[in-house]
């Protein structure tokens, strides 16, 4: 019981910053989020372990080992949320790791290997249309002019973004730890889904991460009077994205079999009215997949859609790629440790893919890379109804602890 009134703690510190009026805002790079990241280092701080921030503005936590000569046992997610998001995609993942390190505190467990918390920035797209910044700069893979002046929808770039939380961007690339190795990185996370509740698994052990293929595009027809065009002379920019919006659906059904999906999140008509034809839509396309022969080939149908509409509509089409990531195998060996602790545990599980990115798909350069899910309530994710009950919370921090001892190793 004491170990849960810790750990709820831990969680509604964190939900204390919070910019919204409903479910959690608390965005990349603002100010929320770096009051939130603060707070979780003096937390740190207090369970008596050593705290920095790297250049990219992830917080980095050491609980020393042993032998520090030997690579880290790492445990990591992200406390950055979407707009109007819940309280657990991400937060889970940090405040179980923390919660973690006070139990082997309070045991008096020494570890061989160090063990560290990294709470990643910038793992949602929600601000600047990119994913997993922080992560993917621990890995050394910022493209940084391409990301430099990506803009949010306040027209505020990453670079600007920075600046105003005393990061230089330019430096972004001194948060690399590409040549280090970590003996084992671990993620708890919820499983942002149905399965697991539907299927009345306790855990998700998951083999394979979906990599998304992102586009800004933008059409351009002519604005024109609706009741003066006639049908047959209109270049009707909605219509077009409509077009390309139902190509794009009939090409992932047909990869139903590898779970290829593509979604058109945002489709705008600029300075639309009633009595306008639409002269210029913006589109923001997702496309992913843990196959990428099938996610090239709904790519193909993306890019000869495209084309095709823009022949037949009279339309000019512009695209932007804003990332193109590759779908990531887990670690076998720590799949299989893990199973072993459900069935020791006597928890049912299930062996899965994620639909949705993680910070851990950007891990896997550094060793054995394992991602473990939690249920959902009713599978909502990203939204102010997200909810996983607490004894679920638990248990997925119970198979952790257990993990990361085995790969930490207890010394006698």
């Amino acid at each position: 019981m004491e170990n849960r009134q810790r750990y709820e703690t831990f969680l509604n510190k964190i939900h204390q910053y919070n910019s919204g009026e409903k479910g959690i805002t608390r965005i990349a790079y603002t100010q929320e989020e770096q009051a939130c990241t603060h707070a979780l280092m003096r937390m740190c701080k207090d369970a008596k372990m050593t705290v920095k921030l790297d250049p990219a503005g992830n917080l980095i936590a050491r609980r020393e080992g042993k032998r520090n000569d030997l690579p880290p046992v790492v445990m990591g997610s992200h406390i950055d949320s979407v707009y109007q998001g819940g309280k657990y995609d991400g937060v889970v993942g940090v405040t179980a790791a923390l919660e973690i390190i006070n139990r082997l505190n309070e045991k008096g467990i020494v570890t061989e290997h160090p063990i560290e918390i990294i709470s990643f920035a910038c793992e949602e797209s929600s601000r600047f249309g990119v994913s997993t910044i922080g992560s993917k700069a621990m890995a050394g893979r910022i493209d940084k002019e391409k990301y430099r002046h990506l803009t949010d929808h306040d027209g505020i770039s990453m670079e600007r973004a920075f600046s105003l939380c005393a990061l230089d961007f330019n430096g972004i690339d001194q948060a690399s730890r590409k040549n280090e190795r970590f003996e084992a990185f671990f993620e708890l996370h919820i499983e942002q889904g149905p399965v697991l509740e539907t299927e009345k698994k306790k855990i998700g052990i998951v083999t394979g991460i979906a990599a998304p293929a992102r586009f800004i595009v933008n059409i351009f027809g002519k604005a024109s009077h609706s009741g003066t065009t006639p049908m047959n002379m209109r270049k009707d920019a909605l219509l077009g994205a409509a077009e390309i919006s139902l190509e794009l659906e009939e090409a992932a059904n047909l990869e139903e079999t590898f779970g290829t999906v593509a979604t058109v999140g945002v489709l705008g008509v600029k300075a639309g009215a009633m009595n306008v034809v639409p002269g210029e839509v913006e589109m923001k396309i997702d496309i992913r997949s843990s196959s990428f022969e099938s996610r090239q080939r709904v790519l193909d149908c993306f890019y000869q859609t495209i084309a095709s509409v823009g022949q037949k509509r009279a339309l000019h089409i512009d695209y932007k790629e804003l990332s193109i990531e590759e779908p990531v195998l887990l670690s076998s060996d720590l799949c299989q440790l893990l199973s072993h602790i459900c069935e020791e545990n006597q928890l049912p599980f299930k062996l899965m893919q994620s639909g949705a990115g993680h910070d851990a798909m950007n891990m896997t350069g550094f060793g054995p890379t394992g991602l473990i899910f939690i249920p959902s309530k009713d599978g909502l994710s990203h939204h102010p109804h997200e909810h996983t009950e607490m004894e679920d919370i638990l248990t997925g921090i119970h198979v952790l602890e257990a993990a990361v001892l085995h790969t930490a190793k207890v010394s006698y």
